[in-house]
């Protein structure tokens, strides 16, 4: 069975750091990149940040260059976000999700291009 687990998110103020992580199992994990989206109440789901298994290569929307990470520990099954300077806006469920390697970078900020989700972490950030 697919399972793509977030943890690390809750309450931080603006300023603050959090560290998510996403455990996968149920897959080979180098079959498979990893993106993060977020959802805040009445928006759309938008991607935040994405990883490449096989390079590494990195990708971040605009809103978060410079203040989040994305990283990879292939031997643990476990994608790291870890996000710096955090703003309320910023405050949203935040998943994680698998892709196939095949589509290019630019595809993975789009939910299109996943095949399995997480559960989702709530991220609140106090102003």
């Amino acid at each position: 069975e697919v399972q793509l687990v977030e943890s690390g998110g809750g309450l931080v103020q603006a300023g603050g750091s959090l560290r998510l992580s996403c455990a996968a199992s149920g897959f080979t994990f180098d079959d498979y990149d990893i993106g993060w989206f977020r959802q805040a109440p009445g928006e759309e789901r938008e991607g935040v940040s994405s990883i490449k298994s096989r390079d590494g290569s990195t990708y971040y929307a605009d809103s978060v260059k410079g203040r989040f990470t994305i990283s990879s520990d292939n031997a643990k099954n476990t994608v790291y976000l870890q996000m710096n300077s955090l703003k309320p806006e910023d405050t949203a469920v935040y998943y994680c999700a698998a892709a196939p390697t095949y589509y290019p970078g630019t595809y993975l900020l789009l939910e299109g291009s996943y095949d399995y989700w997480g559960q989702g972490t709530q991220v609140t950030v106090s102003s």
